[in-house]
Protein backbone atom coordinates (compact mmCIF):
# COMPACT_ATOMS: atom_id res chain seq x y z
CA UNK A 1 0.00 0.00 0.00
CA UNK A 2 2.66 2.13 1.14
CA UNK A 3 3.94 2.08 -2.48
CA UNK A 4 1.37 3.84 -3.91
CA UNK A 5 2.78 7.16 -2.51
CA UNK A 6 6.73 6.62 -3.65
CA UNK A 7 7.26 8.00 -6.73
CA UNK A 8 7.78 5.35 -10.20
CA UNK A 9 10.88 6.99 -11.15
CA UNK A 10 13.85 5.21 -9.92
CA UNK A 11 16.02 8.90 -10.38
CA UNK A 12 13.14 9.97 -7.95
CA UNK A 13 13.66 7.16 -5.64
CA UNK A 14 17.33 7.59 -5.28
CA UNK A 15 16.75 11.36 -4.92
CA UNK A 16 14.45 11.22 -2.40
CA UNK A 17 16.41 8.51 -0.58
CA UNK A 18 19.05 10.84 -0.72
CA UNK A 19 17.22 13.96 1.12
CA UNK A 20 15.94 11.44 3.87
CA UNK A 21 19.41 10.52 4.23
CA UNK A 22 20.89 14.04 4.83
CA UNK A 23 18.03 15.30 6.85
CA UNK A 24 18.53 12.26 8.96
CA UNK A 25 22.76 13.40 9.11
CA UNK A 26 21.57 16.33 9.93
CA UNK A 27 18.93 16.04 12.68
CA UNK A 28 21.58 13.62 14.54
CA UNK A 29 24.37 16.39 14.07
CA UNK A 30 22.10 18.81 15.34
CA UNK A 31 21.21 16.80 18.40
CA UNK A 32 24.96 16.00 19.21
CA UNK A 33 25.71 19.63 18.73
CA UNK A 34 22.52 20.61 20.85
CA UNK A 35 23.46 17.92 23.99
CA UNK A 36 27.21 18.82 23.55
CA UNK A 37 26.49 22.69 24.64
CA UNK A 38 23.29 23.21 26.91
CA UNK A 39 23.78 19.89 28.66
CA UNK A 40 27.32 20.59 29.40
CA UNK A 41 26.09 23.68 30.95
CA UNK A 42 23.46 22.09 32.77
CA UNK A 43 25.86 19.42 33.89
CA UNK A 44 28.25 21.96 34.88
CA UNK A 45 25.43 24.19 37.24
CA UNK A 46 24.08 20.41 38.79
CA UNK A 47 27.38 19.79 39.99
CA UNK A 48 28.00 22.82 41.59
CA UNK A 49 24.55 23.34 42.93
CA UNK A 50 25.14 19.93 44.72
CA UNK A 51 28.61 21.09 45.69
CA UNK A 52 27.42 24.38 47.24
CA UNK A 53 24.32 22.56 48.64
CA UNK A 54 26.74 20.26 50.39
CA UNK A 55 29.26 22.80 51.76
CA UNK A 56 26.32 25.04 53.17
CA UNK A 57 24.98 21.60 55.15
CA UNK A 58 27.93 21.19 56.38
CA UNK A 59 28.22 24.30 58.12
CA UNK A 60 24.40 24.13 59.90
CA UNK A 61 24.81 22.93 63.26
CA UNK A 62 20.79 22.37 65.10
CA UNK A 63 19.92 25.27 66.20
CA UNK A 64 22.83 27.75 65.22
CA UNK A 65 22.42 28.60 61.78
CA UNK A 66 24.86 31.40 62.28
CA UNK A 67 27.92 30.54 60.29
CA UNK A 68 25.77 28.79 57.42
CA UNK A 69 23.70 32.47 56.63
CA UNK A 70 26.88 34.56 56.83
CA UNK A 71 28.50 32.42 54.25
CA UNK A 72 25.18 32.88 52.36
CA UNK A 73 25.11 36.12 53.01
CA UNK A 74 29.22 36.05 51.39
CA UNK A 75 28.04 34.38 48.22
CA UNK A 76 25.27 36.98 47.48
CA UNK A 77 27.58 39.84 47.45
CA UNK A 78 31.09 38.68 46.24
CA UNK A 79 30.17 39.41 42.99
CA UNK A 80 30.36 35.92 41.24
CA UNK A 81 27.43 34.45 40.00
CA UNK A 82 25.54 37.38 42.40
CA UNK A 83 23.00 38.32 39.91
CA UNK A 84 21.70 34.17 39.00
CA UNK A 85 22.92 32.70 42.85
CA UNK A 86 19.50 31.36 45.07
CA UNK A 87 19.62 30.88 48.75
CA UNK A 88 17.26 30.35 51.38
CA UNK A 89 17.48 29.17 54.33
CA UNK A 90 14.49 28.19 56.95
CA UNK A 91 13.71 27.29 60.93
CA UNK A 92 11.80 23.86 61.33
CA UNK A 93 8.58 26.06 61.10
CA UNK A 94 9.20 27.19 57.78
CA UNK A 95 10.35 30.88 58.97
CA UNK A 96 12.92 33.10 56.88
CA UNK A 97 16.19 32.97 58.46
CA UNK A 98 18.80 33.91 55.56
CA UNK A 99 18.48 34.03 51.30
CA UNK A 100 17.09 35.82 48.62
CA UNK A 101 13.88 34.10 47.84
CA UNK A 102 10.71 35.91 48.90
CA UNK A 103 8.68 33.12 47.38
CA UNK A 104 9.23 29.75 47.04
CA UNK A 105 7.66 26.17 46.07
CA UNK A 106 5.85 24.46 48.89
CA UNK A 107 6.02 20.32 48.53
CA UNK A 108 8.84 19.89 46.53
CA UNK A 109 10.45 16.31 46.84
CA UNK A 110 13.66 17.00 48.62
CA UNK A 111 16.98 15.95 47.41
CA UNK A 112 16.45 16.39 43.68
CA UNK A 113 17.15 18.53 40.84
CA UNK A 114 14.27 20.60 40.07
CA UNK A 115 13.47 22.90 37.13
CA UNK A 116 10.76 25.35 38.75
CA UNK A 117 9.80 29.12 38.66
CA UNK A 118 10.58 31.35 41.88
CA UNK A 119 10.39 34.91 43.25
CA UNK A 120 13.94 36.03 43.69
CA UNK A 121 14.05 39.73 45.03
CA UNK A 122 10.48 40.36 43.93
CA UNK A 123 11.30 38.93 39.96
CA UNK A 124 9.52 35.43 39.15
CA UNK A 125 12.27 33.48 37.22
CA UNK A 126 12.51 30.30 36.11
CA UNK A 127 15.44 28.18 38.41
CA UNK A 128 17.34 25.20 38.83
CA UNK A 129 16.67 24.23 42.65
CA UNK A 130 17.98 21.81 45.13
CA UNK A 131 16.40 21.35 48.39
CA UNK A 132 18.08 19.91 51.00
CA UNK A 133 17.23 18.90 54.70
CA UNK A 134 18.86 19.86 57.69
CA UNK A 135 19.09 18.65 61.39
CA UNK A 136 16.47 20.01 63.73
CA UNK A 137 14.06 20.57 60.76
CA UNK A 138 15.61 23.40 59.39
CA UNK A 139 15.60 23.52 55.12
CA UNK A 140 18.34 24.86 52.74
CA UNK A 141 17.22 26.00 49.49
CA UNK A 142 20.00 26.42 46.98
CA UNK A 143 19.67 27.10 42.92
CA UNK A 144 20.25 29.47 40.16
CA UNK A 145 18.45 31.25 37.64
CA UNK A 146 18.15 29.64 34.56
CA UNK A 147 17.61 33.34 32.86
CA UNK A 148 20.65 33.32 30.88
CA UNK A 149 21.49 29.57 30.51
CA UNK A 150 17.66 29.91 28.68
CA UNK A 151 18.50 32.69 26.43
CA UNK A 152 21.59 30.18 25.30
CA UNK A 153 19.10 27.47 25.06
CA UNK A 154 16.91 29.44 22.58
CA UNK A 155 20.07 30.98 20.93
CA UNK A 156 21.64 27.82 19.86
CA UNK A 157 18.37 26.04 19.04
CA UNK A 158 17.18 29.04 16.58
CA UNK A 159 20.62 28.45 15.38
CA UNK A 160 19.76 24.83 14.79
CA UNK A 161 16.76 26.26 13.29
CA UNK A 162 18.01 28.00 11.12
CA UNK A 163 20.99 25.54 9.80
CA UNK A 164 18.23 22.98 9.56
CA UNK A 165 15.92 25.27 7.00
CA UNK A 166 19.42 26.27 4.86
CA UNK A 167 20.36 22.56 5.27
CA UNK A 168 16.93 21.44 3.97
CA UNK A 169 17.09 24.13 1.24
CA UNK A 170 20.65 22.86 -0.08
CA UNK A 171 18.87 18.87 0.82
CA UNK A 172 16.18 19.71 -1.90
CA UNK A 173 18.58 21.01 -4.42
CA UNK A 174 20.85 18.49 -4.34
CA UNK A 175 18.24 16.09 -4.95
CA UNK A 176 16.70 17.61 -7.49
CA UNK A 177 20.19 17.88 -9.18
CA UNK A 178 20.93 14.28 -8.35
CA UNK A 179 17.44 13.18 -10.02
CA UNK A 180 18.30 15.38 -13.40
CA UNK A 181 21.74 13.88 -13.47
CA UNK A 182 20.32 10.18 -12.99
CA UNK A 183 17.54 11.32 -15.49
CA UNK A 184 19.75 12.43 -18.17
CA UNK A 185 21.77 9.89 -18.18
CA UNK A 186 19.07 7.22 -18.40
CA UNK A 187 17.39 9.19 -20.89
CA UNK A 188 20.52 8.34 -23.07
CA UNK A 189 20.42 4.81 -22.69
CA UNK A 190 16.31 4.72 -22.99
CA UNK A 191 16.71 7.07 -26.11
CA UNK A 192 19.53 5.03 -27.30
CA UNK A 193 17.73 1.49 -26.74
CA UNK A 194 14.70 3.00 -28.67
CA UNK A 195 16.74 3.66 -31.41
CA UNK A 196 17.78 0.19 -32.20
CA UNK A 197 13.85 -0.79 -31.06
CA UNK A 198 13.26 0.64 -34.24
CA UNK A 199 15.91 -1.23 -35.96
CA UNK A 200 19.31 0.95 -36.36
CA UNK A 201 21.47 -1.85 -34.82
CA UNK A 202 24.55 0.76 -35.22
CA UNK A 203 23.35 2.99 -31.90
CA UNK A 204 25.64 3.04 -29.46
CA UNK A 205 25.40 4.76 -25.51
CA UNK A 206 27.61 7.68 -25.40
CA UNK A 207 30.12 7.13 -22.72
CA UNK A 208 31.11 10.19 -21.09
CA UNK A 209 32.29 8.81 -17.95
CA UNK A 210 34.66 6.09 -15.74
CA UNK A 211 32.02 6.07 -13.46
CA UNK A 212 29.17 3.21 -13.02
CA UNK A 213 27.09 4.67 -15.96
CA UNK A 214 30.11 4.65 -17.92
CA UNK A 215 30.91 1.35 -16.83
CA UNK A 216 27.37 0.26 -17.70
CA UNK A 217 27.48 1.96 -21.42
CA UNK A 218 30.40 0.05 -22.27
CA UNK A 219 29.03 -3.66 -21.27
CA UNK A 220 25.80 -2.47 -23.06
CA UNK A 221 27.75 -1.58 -25.80
CA UNK A 222 29.82 -4.35 -26.14
CA UNK A 223 27.09 -6.58 -26.10
CA UNK A 224 24.97 -4.23 -28.84
CA UNK A 225 28.15 -4.92 -30.85
CA UNK A 226 28.10 -8.82 -30.44
CA UNK A 227 24.09 -8.82 -31.07
CA UNK A 228 25.14 -6.40 -34.22
CA UNK A 229 27.58 -9.28 -35.40
CA UNK A 230 25.04 -11.80 -34.89
CA UNK A 231 22.62 -10.43 -36.84
CA UNK A 232 25.34 -9.41 -39.71
CA UNK A 233 26.06 -12.98 -39.66
CA UNK A 234 22.12 -13.94 -39.59
CA UNK A 235 21.81 -11.91 -42.23
CA UNK A 236 25.11 -13.55 -44.15
CA UNK A 237 23.48 -17.04 -43.70
CA UNK A 238 20.20 -15.75 -44.81
CA UNK A 239 21.48 -14.41 -48.09
CA UNK A 240 24.25 -17.13 -48.69
CA UNK A 241 21.45 -20.00 -48.48
CA UNK A 242 19.32 -18.10 -51.19
CA UNK A 243 22.12 -17.78 -53.00
CA UNK A 244 24.09 -20.75 -52.82
CA UNK A 245 21.26 -23.33 -52.33
CA UNK A 246 19.49 -22.05 -54.63
CA UNK A 247 21.57 -23.99 -57.42
CA UNK A 248 21.95 -27.42 -56.19
CA UNK A 249 18.17 -27.28 -54.97
CA UNK A 250 17.34 -26.58 -58.85
CA UNK A 251 19.78 -29.10 -59.77
CA UNK A 252 17.71 -32.11 -58.03
CA UNK A 253 14.68 -30.48 -59.67
CA UNK A 254 15.90 -30.39 -62.62
CA UNK A 255 17.04 -34.43 -62.34
CA UNK A 256 13.50 -34.78 -61.34
CA UNK A 257 12.02 -32.90 -63.83
CA UNK A 258 13.88 -34.53 -66.69
CA UNK A 259 13.35 -37.94 -65.28
CA UNK A 260 9.55 -37.44 -65.91
CA UNK A 261 10.09 -36.17 -68.72
CA UNK A 262 11.96 -39.29 -70.67
CA UNK A 263 10.36 -40.66 -72.93
CA UNK A 264 8.15 -43.99 -72.26
CA UNK A 265 8.86 -46.42 -71.21
CA UNK A 266 12.00 -46.84 -69.51
CA UNK A 267 13.52 -48.69 -67.36
CA UNK A 268 13.95 -49.18 -63.79
CA UNK A 269 17.53 -48.77 -63.86
CA UNK A 270 17.18 -45.34 -65.53
CA UNK A 271 15.08 -44.25 -63.10
CA UNK A 272 17.46 -45.36 -60.06
CA UNK A 273 20.21 -43.32 -61.49
CA UNK A 274 18.45 -40.20 -61.80
CA UNK A 275 16.99 -41.01 -57.77
CA UNK A 276 20.81 -41.76 -57.01
CA UNK A 277 22.02 -38.86 -58.60
CA UNK A 278 19.24 -36.22 -56.67
CA UNK A 279 20.02 -38.69 -53.40
CA UNK A 280 23.44 -37.47 -53.33
CA UNK A 281 22.72 -34.04 -54.07
CA UNK A 282 20.16 -33.64 -51.44
CA UNK A 283 22.45 -35.52 -49.06
CA UNK A 284 25.33 -32.57 -50.06
CA UNK A 285 22.54 -30.05 -49.03
CA UNK A 286 21.86 -31.96 -45.55
CA UNK A 287 25.63 -32.01 -44.89
CA UNK A 288 25.56 -28.55 -45.32
CA UNK A 289 23.12 -27.66 -43.03
CA UNK A 290 24.46 -29.93 -40.30
CA UNK A 291 27.73 -27.84 -40.90
CA UNK A 292 25.52 -25.07 -40.26
CA UNK A 293 24.07 -26.38 -37.02
CA UNK A 294 27.44 -26.81 -35.94
CA UNK A 295 28.81 -23.18 -36.46
CA UNK A 296 25.28 -22.21 -34.05
CA UNK A 297 25.93 -24.93 -31.58
CA UNK A 298 29.60 -23.30 -31.57
CA UNK A 299 28.82 -19.70 -31.34
CA UNK A 300 26.04 -20.54 -28.57
CA UNK A 301 28.64 -20.83 -26.32
CA UNK A 302 26.87 -23.60 -24.54
CA UNK A 303 29.17 -25.93 -24.21
CA UNK A 304 31.74 -25.11 -21.80
CA UNK A 305 30.77 -27.77 -19.11
CA UNK A 306 31.49 -30.38 -21.58
CA UNK A 307 35.77 -28.59 -20.89
CA UNK A 308 38.12 -30.58 -19.83
CA UNK A 309 42.23 -30.93 -19.66
CA UNK A 310 43.21 -31.41 -23.09
CA UNK A 311 46.68 -31.96 -24.97
CA UNK A 312 46.62 -30.37 -28.10
CA UNK A 313 49.66 -32.34 -29.18
CA UNK A 314 48.40 -35.57 -29.05
CA UNK A 315 45.33 -34.15 -30.86
CA UNK A 316 47.44 -33.14 -33.47
CA UNK A 317 49.00 -36.79 -33.91
CA UNK A 318 45.40 -38.32 -33.59
CA UNK A 319 44.50 -36.21 -36.77
CA UNK A 320 47.56 -37.16 -38.38
CA UNK A 321 47.41 -40.47 -38.16
CA UNK A 322 43.81 -40.35 -39.08
CA UNK A 323 44.66 -38.13 -42.37
CA UNK A 324 47.84 -39.64 -43.34
CA UNK A 325 46.20 -42.21 -46.01
CA UNK A 326 43.79 -39.14 -47.51
CA UNK A 327 47.21 -37.30 -48.04
CA UNK A 328 48.96 -40.44 -49.55
CA UNK A 329 46.00 -40.25 -52.19
CA UNK A 330 46.47 -37.03 -52.75
CA UNK A 331 50.64 -36.48 -53.20
CA UNK A 332 51.16 -34.81 -50.30
CA UNK A 333 53.12 -35.07 -47.07
CA UNK A 334 51.58 -34.69 -44.23
CA UNK A 335 53.84 -34.81 -41.23
CA UNK A 336 53.38 -33.25 -37.24
CA UNK A 337 56.15 -31.35 -35.75
CA UNK A 338 57.03 -32.65 -32.80
CA UNK A 339 57.41 -31.30 -29.14
CA UNK A 340 56.49 -30.73 -25.69
CA UNK A 341 53.12 -31.41 -24.64
CA UNK A 342 50.89 -28.82 -24.92
CA UNK A 343 48.59 -28.67 -22.38
CA UNK A 344 44.55 -26.74 -23.18
CA UNK A 345 41.36 -25.99 -21.26
CA UNK A 346 38.53 -27.40 -23.55
CA UNK A 347 36.52 -29.52 -25.36
CA UNK A 348 38.66 -32.32 -26.82
CA UNK A 349 35.89 -33.31 -29.90
CA UNK A 350 35.27 -29.71 -31.22
CA UNK A 351 39.10 -29.18 -31.12
CA UNK A 352 39.54 -32.28 -33.49
CA UNK A 353 36.82 -31.46 -35.64
CA UNK A 354 38.31 -27.84 -35.86
CA UNK A 355 42.01 -29.08 -36.57
CA UNK A 356 40.33 -31.93 -39.08
CA UNK A 357 38.93 -29.51 -40.72
CA UNK A 358 42.16 -27.22 -40.69
CA UNK A 359 43.69 -30.55 -42.44
CA UNK A 360 41.35 -31.45 -44.54
CA UNK A 361 41.35 -27.68 -46.53
CA UNK A 362 45.24 -27.76 -46.45
CA UNK A 363 45.51 -31.26 -48.53
CA UNK A 364 42.67 -30.74 -50.19
CA UNK A 365 44.22 -26.89 -51.52
CA UNK A 366 47.89 -27.35 -51.07
CA UNK A 367 47.69 -29.61 -54.12
CA UNK A 368 49.76 -32.60 -55.13
CA UNK A 369 53.33 -32.53 -53.98
CA UNK A 370 52.36 -30.22 -51.19
CA UNK A 371 53.92 -30.66 -47.38
CA UNK A 372 51.18 -29.97 -44.53
CA UNK A 373 52.75 -29.50 -41.48
CA UNK A 374 50.60 -29.90 -38.58
CA UNK A 375 51.92 -28.30 -34.97
CA UNK A 376 51.53 -27.33 -31.31
CA UNK A 377 53.05 -24.88 -29.02
CA UNK A 378 52.09 -22.14 -25.88
CA UNK A 379 53.38 -18.67 -26.12
CA UNK A 380 52.46 -15.38 -23.80
CA UNK A 381 49.49 -15.20 -25.58
CA UNK A 382 48.35 -18.63 -24.67
CA UNK A 383 48.06 -22.42 -26.20
CA UNK A 384 47.61 -23.09 -30.31
CA UNK A 385 47.97 -25.41 -32.80
CA UNK A 386 48.70 -24.46 -36.13
CA UNK A 387 48.31 -26.30 -39.85
CA UNK A 388 50.77 -24.84 -42.65
CA UNK A 389 51.26 -25.87 -45.94
CA UNK A 390 53.19 -24.69 -48.83
CA UNK A 391 50.89 -24.72 -51.96
CA UNK A 392 49.92 -21.35 -53.55
CA UNK A 393 48.65 -20.03 -51.29
CA UNK A 394 45.57 -17.12 -50.82
CA UNK A 395 46.07 -13.98 -52.31
CA UNK A 396 46.88 -11.25 -49.35
CA UNK A 397 43.33 -9.49 -49.69
CA UNK A 398 41.37 -12.62 -49.43
CA UNK A 399 42.62 -13.80 -46.65
CA UNK A 400 39.98 -12.02 -44.33
CA UNK A 401 36.99 -13.54 -46.29
CA UNK A 402 38.02 -16.56 -45.75
CA UNK A 403 36.25 -17.11 -42.52
CA UNK A 404 33.07 -15.78 -44.37
CA UNK A 405 30.20 -18.59 -44.73
CA UNK A 406 30.11 -19.95 -48.16
CA UNK A 407 33.04 -18.12 -49.09
CA UNK A 408 35.06 -19.85 -51.63
CA UNK A 409 37.77 -18.37 -53.79
CA UNK A 410 36.98 -18.54 -57.47
CA UNK A 411 39.57 -20.57 -58.29
CA UNK A 412 38.86 -23.48 -55.94
CA UNK A 413 35.06 -23.68 -56.79
CA UNK A 414 35.32 -26.72 -59.16
CA UNK A 415 36.36 -28.89 -55.92
CA UNK A 416 34.20 -30.26 -53.43
CA UNK A 417 33.34 -27.83 -50.52
CA UNK A 418 30.89 -25.54 -49.36
CA UNK A 419 33.14 -22.55 -47.99
CA UNK A 420 31.97 -23.58 -44.11
CA UNK A 421 34.79 -25.31 -42.91
CA UNK A 422 36.56 -22.40 -41.62
CA UNK A 423 33.69 -20.70 -40.09
CA UNK A 424 33.09 -23.69 -38.04
CA UNK A 425 37.10 -23.55 -37.10
CA UNK A 426 36.69 -19.84 -36.17
CA UNK A 427 33.04 -20.36 -34.45
CA UNK A 428 34.83 -22.91 -32.13
CA UNK A 429 38.04 -20.88 -31.70
CA UNK A 430 35.78 -17.89 -30.36
CA UNK A 431 33.93 -20.74 -27.80
CA UNK A 432 37.65 -21.37 -26.49
CA UNK A 433 37.75 -17.55 -25.69
CA UNK A 434 40.28 -17.71 -28.72
CA UNK A 435 40.62 -16.70 -32.76
CA UNK A 436 41.60 -18.23 -35.77
CA UNK A 437 45.04 -16.91 -36.85
CA UNK A 438 45.54 -16.71 -40.96
CA UNK A 439 48.72 -15.68 -42.11
CA UNK A 440 50.54 -16.22 -45.46
CA UNK A 441 53.20 -18.49 -44.91
CA UNK A 442 55.57 -17.47 -48.33
CA UNK A 443 54.99 -19.91 -50.06
CA UNK A 444 51.51 -21.45 -48.95
CA UNK A 445 49.22 -20.50 -45.92
CA UNK A 446 49.28 -20.83 -41.82
CA UNK A 447 46.09 -21.30 -39.94
CA UNK A 448 46.51 -21.02 -36.30
CA UNK A 449 44.33 -21.57 -34.08
CA UNK A 450 44.55 -20.12 -30.49
CA UNK A 451 42.57 -21.10 -27.40
CA UNK A 452 42.38 -18.57 -24.68
CA UNK A 453 45.39 -18.78 -21.39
Amino acid sequence: MADRFLPRSIAARLALGYGLLLALSIAIVGAVFYFGTIGVLDRTVDRKLTELSERLAAMYQDGDSGRTSAEIAHLLTDRTDSDTEIFLLVDAKGRHISGNLSMWPEGSPVGKLLHVHVTREGRRVPARLLIRDLTGGARLYVGRAMLESNSIRTLVLRSLAYGGLVALLLMVAGAWLVGRQLEARLCKIRRTAAQIEAGDLSQRIPVESDDEFGLLSRDINRMLDRIEQLMEGVRHVSNAIAHDLRTPLGRVRNKLDGALRLPQPQTAEAYAEVAQAAIADIDDLTRVFDKLLQIAAAESGMRPEYFDNIDLQQIGADIVEMYEPTADEQGVLLVQMYGLATPARGDRNLMATALASLVDNAIKYGGNGATVEVSAGHDARGPWVAVRDNGPGVPASELPKLTQRFYRLDKSRHLPGNGLGLSIVAAIAALHGGSLEIEDAAPGLRLRLRLAS
